[in-house]
């Protein structure tokens, strides 16, 4: 039991429970430290039962009792078979925490080997840390504000939420940079770009700026990686000339649309040169006067400036002279001058409106008329149709009447004209066939060509597929092996170095050939028990035999003479107390067997600590008591 204990002590160590240098055997455990192992475990193995349980054993026994029965069911609901409740915890039994202990050790060990075809490292373990942490909050159902306890006004307040605000990133890392970056630009990434906390004006907006960018950054590979494989395989080309052709295509769009968009910009040059043909059709729209009255109208701009220079010269002087002496006169001429730009403005606006509905009106009045032309040219061309149809049967018709008068000429001619007609379709018939024949052949060989090459280029393109797919799990798996080895190295950087491996393998050895010879010895027990079953059983049957051979002999002289039968009485009774002898031997020998498992029974019983469980449960007991009283004091004060 001391090997162990040792093993699991350094397990519980590993998964960062506090047991002292002294402690050597589970036999030392105190009920603290039992709490804190099972609870290490507990975070360990399954992070959702584990993370809402305190690895510190509370100081009310009511408290206590509730994190044993939490303990208890969370130990039953990884697969504990045996016996467990909050007495396992707060009244240890050794037996009893060394079969938990090394059940939830064995836990950690299958864990740690289904986690080793994980991705490994530092990072990972970090990924996957937040993974639990979300996984155990979203496995926490909401709670109203006015029902929380302490845990989960932690956790769901929403005090410390903020708004989805992403901002755009300069990552060195980035896609958009490519692999042959150049030396200025691996400079200015190294020295002089911030970093991403720094790029940001908010700091809550830094988590959603990252979530943003690497969802980008995802998508865009996955996005790629789909259309290699449904449209560049395709294509028999390589990733590097699949993206030129499709970058050159794109530019050849770019163009076109630039080219397309300098065309309507002409376009529309050429329509404002034609200003003339717009004014006519204002005044059309409003008359000649009127027409002519919205054109001369101009922008307020025009307006004052016309105002400032068509003034004549003597009024002009005479305002020089005058608006140094009477300033508010010049300020009652900005104020008429504005209300008159203001009217000019409302009656241009009303202009603008009237025109605004005429255009509408004219517009569906055109939109009409132009439906109104499409029907009626729809008809146009079907009665177009119809009358060449008609023309057509009418030429038959005329044809048909010039050959009534001389029918049975005409009929002669016809028939040596559909004869001559028979014997050039059967001529061309079989010329036809002399050329079909090999075209027909050549059209086979070429399909079965074809055919057979494109399931050829089928069967490449599959096997092409088959090596990416292999070139992926190659390099997913060479991802895997280099991250088990970083994990492995940074774990044999922190083991101590003072400590030989010869040490072990020494103390390993040791244990092992111990464990040999007790398998020896055991195996040689049973052999000697064998031995010593089979010997007996033939003494049984041998002594068996001896006495039914004996009885008989003796039972045939008894009847004739009185010694041999005084004998045989001998005999009886000899073999009777000889069978009542084996039979108190054997009974022995199980009243012995029964006092050695009764012996071990104590010593258990001895090992659970009874005595000392039961004094603990009195100073429990009246522990809880005086918490009641205390409460029911309280209680009765409010």
């Amino acid at each position: 039991m001391e090997e162990v204990d040792k093993i699991l002590i350094h397990s519980l160590r590993q998964v960062g429970t506090e047991v002292g240098e002294d402690v050597l055997s589970v036999k030392q455990f105190s009920s603290e430290l039992i709490v804190e192992a099972v609870v290490r475990c507990l975070r360990v193995i399954e992070p959702s039962l584990g993370s809402g349980l305190s690895h510190v054993l509370p100081p009310g026994m009511s408290a206590r009792f509730r994190l044993g029965m939490s303990l208890a069911q969370a130990c039953q609901d990884l697969g504990y078979k045996g016996e467990i409740g909050y007495q396992t915890f707060l009244y240890s039994n050794e037996p009893e925490i060394r079969s938990l202990l090394m059940f939830l050790v064995e836990r950690l060990r299958r864990e740690s080997a289904e986690s080793s075809d994980q991705p490994a490292g530092k990072s990972a373990l970090l990924q996957r840390a937040i993974g639990a942490k979300i996984k155990a909050q979203l496995s926490v159902p909401w709670v109203p504000p006015s029902c929380r306890v302490p845990f989960l006004c932690q956790s769901q307040t929403p005090g410390s939420l903020h708004g989805f605000h992403a901002r755009p990133l300069s990552l060195p890392q980035s896609s958009k940079v490519s692999r042959t970056t150049t030396k200025e630009l691996k400079e200015y990434c190294q020295e002089h770009l911030p970093p991403v906390t720094a790029q940001m004006s908010q700091q809550p907006s830094v988590p959603a700026s990252l979530l943003e960018w690497h969802a980008a950054e995802l998508s865009a590979a996955l996005e790629w990686e789909g259309e290699w494989n449904s449209q560049g395989l395709v294509s028999r080309l390589t990733p590097e000339e699949y993206k030129a052709r499709k970058r050159q295509r794109f530019r050849k769009r770019i163009q076109d649309q630039l080219r397309h968009a300098a065309q309507s910009r002409s376009d529309s040059q050429h329509a404002s040169r034609s200003s003339s043909d717009l004014a006519d059709l204002l005044r059309s729209f409003t008359g000649g006067a009127g027409g002519r009255d919205v054109l001369a109208k101009g922008t307020r701009f025009t307006h004052t400036e016309k105002f400032a220079f068509t003034q004549e010269p003597e009024k002009a002087a005479q305002q020089m002279t005058t608006a140094a002496e009477s300033l508010p006169s010049s300020r009652r001429t900005e104020q008429d001058l504005q209300a008159q730009q203001e009217e000019e403005v409302t009656s241009l606006q009303g202009q603008l409106e009237q025109l605004s509905l005429r255009i509408e009106e004219v517009g569906a009045d055109v939109k009409k008329i132009t439906v109104a032309i499409s029907q009626v040219s729809d008809e146009l061309k079907q009665k177009e149709l119809g009358n060449a149809e008609k023309e057509q049967s009418l030429r038959v018709k005329k044809q048909t009447m010039d050959l009534l008068p001389d029918a049975e000429n005409n009929l002669d001619k016809l028939q040596v004209l559909v004869e001559g007609s028979a014997k050039r379709v059967v001529s061309l018939a079989s010329q036809w066939e002399k050329h079909r024949a090999p075209l027909i052949e050549e059209h086979r060989r070429l399909k079965e060509l074809c055919s057979s090459r494109e399931l050829e280029s089928t069967r490449r393109l599959s096997e092409i597929k088959g090596l990416h797919e292999k070139i992926r799990q190659a390099a997913e798996e060479a991802k895997k092996k280099e991250g088990l080895y970083r994990q492995l190295m940074t774990e044999f950087e922190t083991l101590p170095k003072d400590v030989s491996r010869s040490a072990y393998t020494q103390r390993i050895l040791e244990i092992v050939g111990n464990i040999k010879k007790q398998k020896e010895e055991i195996t040689k027990i049973l052999s000697d028990t064998k031995d010593l079953q089979k010997e007996i059983n033939s003494l049984t049957g041998k002594l068996d035999r001896t006495f039914a051979v004996t009885d008989e002999l003796v039972f045939k002289d008894a009847k004739k003479d009185e010694s041999v039968r005084k004998a045989y009485k001998y005999l009886a009774a000899l073999h009777e107390n000889c069978t009542q002898l084996i039979q108190t031997i054997e009974d022995t020998g199980t009243i012995m067997r029964e006092i050695r498992d009764l012996e071990e029974q104590i010593e258990t019983e001895n090992g659970k600590k009874t005595v000392s469980n039961l004094e603990k449960i009195l100073e429990d007991y009246k522990a809880i008591r005086q918490e009641n009283s205390a409460l029911a004091a309280k209680i009765r004060e409010a």
